[in-house]
């Protein structure tokens, strides 16, 4: 089976063509980093002007890349939330046209879902979790534990009350005037610096639950730049490392905790803040000392991009909920949860 999976839900086009759910012949990825650098954030009107212009050169050099053709294409699956509704309109139009004018199922699908199984890829050098496991989804919109039984069969454990933990990243790296995007700055200027510098606090750490906050931490941040300034140099870097330090350590102790309770001896960490490279040192080493066996997608595939709907866009095609074209079913939506049923109404193309 050979499925083309569109994602827009932010300020990343990207198409990917992947055999069975699990082989990724193709992966394209227009991203629109230099057009948001200038604001300090993604800018929505922006984005989904962007998304318009890139979508069909995305497309075409996603189908040279898998060298086939729209015509083999068995099924669509595309990101409805959540996201940016303009972002999300331009890639569930795409599919829609595309399905329709093939006669070809297409499925709408949940980005978080899609951040949680990309671990499920046939991947060089990264092996496949069986289930169940423990999925840690850390982006800048998410911080989210759950317990993952199978595709499609999850249980929420812990969220964020507040800000994520990429939100926290950004807004502290604005304060300290450094580049967008904020967490890959902090996360390099904190390879040289002291993460042991500053106490910053841990927030919720020592809380009996699984949830996060990390708002504190960041006000934290705020009022040490007020009173000390911004620093330059070194001093920046053991800001930001120390910075980093507080986060991790939350994020490390409660996956770690989670597992415990569950019974569970895998761990998997997904979303663009599993690209950190401290979260992922300290993850392998912790992991390794308490017998649990981690899993990591490469950093190509943790950031937003379209293969990673793979798995899930497979299984949800081959169901057999999938057998009407419902229009108002593949309709973008901003705020989603994991396990939204009204999905699996989405399916096929009939003229």
């Amino acid at each position: 089976m050979l499925t083309m999976t569109i994602e827009s839900s932010c300020d990343e086009t990207s198409v990917a063509v992947v055999r069975d759910g699990r082989e990724v012949l193709a992966n394209a990825v227009a991203s629109q980093i230099p057009i948001h650098q200038r604001y300090g954030g993604v800018v929505p009107e922006l984005a989904s002007r962007n998304h318009i212009r890139n979508i069909h050169a995305v497309v075409d050099d996603a189908l040279a890349e898998a060298d086939v053709d729209l015509e083999d294409i068995d099924g669509y699956g595309v990101t409805v939330g959540p996201g940016l509704v303009g972002s999300l309109l331009v890639g569930i139009e795409t599919a829609k046209g595309f399905a329709y004018a093939f006669d070809k199922p297409c499925v709408g699908l949940n980005h978080l879902e899609a951040h949680l199984t990309t671990v499920l890829l046939e991947l060089e050098d990264v092996p496949t979790p069986e289930f169940p496991y423990v999925g840690l989804v850390v982006s800048g919109g998410h911080t989210d534990l759950y317990v993952v039984e199978g595709l499609g069969e999850y249980t929420l454990l812990g969220r964020t009350r507040d800000d994520a933990a990429g939100e926290a990243f950004d807004k502290v790296a604005k304060m300290l005037g450094l580049p967008y995007p904020g967490g890959v700055a902090i996360d390099r200027l904190a390879r040289g610096g002291d993460p042991a510098r500053h106490a910053f606090p841990r927030p919720m750490l020592n809380r009996d639950n699984l949830d996060f906050s990390f708002s504190g931490l960041k006000t934290a941040v705020l009022r040490h730049v007020e009173q000390q300034g911004v620093p330059e140099e070194q001093p920046l870097a053991d800001l930001c490392a120390s910075f980093q330090e507080a986060v991790v350590d939350v994020l490390i102790e409660k996956s770690l905790r989670a597992c415990r309770q569950q019974g569970i001896d895998r761990l998997v960490l997904s979303g663009g803040v599993a690209c950190n490279h401290r979260l992922r040192h300290r993850a392998r080493v912790e992991c390794d000392q308490q017998d649990l066996t981690l899993f990591v997608a490469p950093p190509r595939l943790c950031t937003d991009n379209a293969a990673m709907f793979g798995p899930i866009a497979e299984e949800y095609l081959k169901r057999k909920d999938a057998d009407h074209f419902d229009a108002h079913a593949l309709r973008a939506r901003a705020t989603m949860s994991i396990g939204d049923d009204s999905l699996r109404q989405t399916s096929s193309s009939h003229r």
